[in-house]
């Protein structure tokens, strides 16, 4: 029974990480698209100045990228909070019921994933090269640590009853 407690509560928090930053890029909206717009545009690329793929330089296309990133965060965080709430309803029942009620929490945990490794691993790490600058290693390197944390709580999680 203390397992079933000890995953509600890291989905909370995951919950709260999700939901926090969703927010505080809403909070400070404008930097949060200098930010982005900083990294799609592929400037002061010294390292490898040379790309395969194109940079964005759009701001309609950045304006895009950043309301994708607030919605899926905002998404995310929703999804583990209702996925908490499933949690607590089940925690008493039998565990095929508890391992049922798992799947908003996973849900949400797998949104983190995507936002952190997919969109900032991924796609801003390989094709934006952001390593490259200040700005956007920091980035990066944040990002490591949120996707890590979605990963360890969806697979602590994801373990049977």
């Amino acid at each position: 029974m203390g397992i079933r407690y000890l995953k509600i509560i890291l989905v909370v928090f995951l919950g709260l990480l999700c939901l926090i930053y969703g927010l505080q890029n809403i909070a400070n909206l404008e930097a949060c698209f200098q930010s982005v717009s900083y990294v799609l545009g592929m400037s002061e690329h010294t390292y490898y100045a040379n790309s395969w793929f194109p940079a964005f330089t759009s701001s309609g296309l950045v304006w895009l990228c950043v309301f994708i990133i607030i919605a899926a965060e905002l998404s995310a965080g929703l999804l583990l909070f209702l996925g908490a709430f499933a949690l607590i309803k089940a925690r008493t029942a039998d565990s095929d019921t508890f391992n049922q009620a798992k799947t908003l929490a996973l849900l949400g945990a797998g949104i983190g994933i995507i936002v952190w490794f997919g969109f900032f691993g991924v796609l801003g790490g390989a094709w934006f090269q952001m390593w490259q600058t200040s700005v956007g290693a920091q980035s990066l390197g944040g990002a490591f640590q949120y996707f890590a944390s979605c990963a360890f709580i969806w697979l602590i999680v994801k373990s049977s009853d």
